[in-house]
């Protein structure tokens, strides 16, 4: 008998959620572009829709401190940017505040915790928060666009019934906040491939750095320099994730796919294609593990139709098929 197809990948979404994360300055109107086209793709009918719980501040304070929040939620209600207190949480010119970037934080940690939670109740074997991923969010510092590290939260929430989550993070920029966030602790292995030059954000993610006590060696940075392409990358993902799952065998996994790595994105670092982050996404979803994927922290609306369409064409079919722009 025929083994019985897996349950659909469960897509966190509703239109409120998506207007949230669309008044977001640095990526303005991104959300609901990308919604679009997964719904022009008619990519809806191979899904099933989750409506995003909002995170309460007892969930967000599962990795954040106290007065981070409360700070966040101050200046937030009061559309203060000039508050001198902002400085030492690193709320300013990479993010600034305004009326309301409480409200989309914990929309963004919500929305994972929601995916998560799918996972762990087994309603899928793929969840998808295409608005999450913001990786480089400390415990009580904003950075790099990111106010709260929904990662940090979709993994706490996935070891409530997993003992050991990789983490894998293929976005330019190195996956800082996450791979700090459990640098002590050997049930998350963190995997972060990205860009590392002198001066480049956020400046860490050397070889050398492999965790710290008893998290030693469960961290693994992957340095790489500008204009790789889709064959080595993949190359490199292949090797480094092989010798990763031997190693760890984790019972979950999340995914970080930052879709700034793609060829004319305006950080003009990396030349991968859609098709070679794809072949990446194929080899994590071949284990057959609970798989969180979440969106990136930067990249602009048009490069992000590249890995959103096969990013759910493959977590539907789980085929060597590539869903390609009509235009190309």
């Amino acid at each position: 008998m025929a083994a019985a197809p897996p349950p659909p990948p469960c897509y966190v979404y509703s239109a409120e959620y998506v207007a949230r994360c669309d008044a977001l300055c640095k990526v303005p109107q991104r959300a609901s572009m990308v919604h679009s086209l997964i719904k022009a793709y008619s990519l809806l009918d191979h899904m099933r829709i989750v409506q995003p719980k909002v995170a309460s501040m007892e969930e967000m304070a599962a990795f954040h401190t106290d007065a981070y929040l409360q700070h966040l939620q101050k200046v937030s209600e009061e559309g203060d940017d000039d508050d001198p207190e902002s400085v030492e949480y690193g709320l300013g010119y990479d993010c600034p505040t305004s009326e309301g970037i409480f409200d989309y934080a914990a929309a963004v940690g919500g929305a994972t915790i929601t995916a998560a939670q799918c996972l762990v109740d087994g309603k899928c074997q793929v969840a998808i928060n295409w608005q999450g991923g913001w990786h480089h969010a400390k415990k009580d510092e904003a950075s790099g666009f990111c106010y709260l590290n929904d990662a940090v939260l979709g993994i706490l929430q996935l070891r409530r019934k997993f003992e050991r989550v990789l983490y894998v993070d293929l976005d330019l920029h190195h996956g800082d906040g996450v791979e700090d966030a459990f640098s002590f602790t050997s049930k998350v292995m963190t995997v972060s491939l990205h860009k590392f030059s002198p001066g480049f954000f956020p400046g860490t993610g050397d070889v050398t750095d492999v965790g710290l006590g008893k998290g030693r060696y469960y961290s693994v940075n992957v340095p790489l320099q500008d204009g790789i392409q889709d064959e080595r990358y993949y190359q490199i993902c292949e090797t480094v994730l092989k010798e990763v799952y031997a190693a760890f065998s984790p019972e979950a996994v999340v995914l970080q796919l930052g879709a700034d790595t793609i060829a004319g994105d305006p950080m003009c670092s990396f030349n991968l294609t859609p098709e070679g982050i794809g072949k990446c996404l194929r080899y994590v979803l071949q284990w057959q593990r609970p798989t969180l994927v979440l969106g990136g922290d930067r990249g602009l609306p048009s490069c992000q139709h590249g890995p959103v369409l096969d990013l759910l064409d493959c977590s539907h079919s789980r085929e060597n098929v590539i869903l390609r722009d009509p235009g190309s």
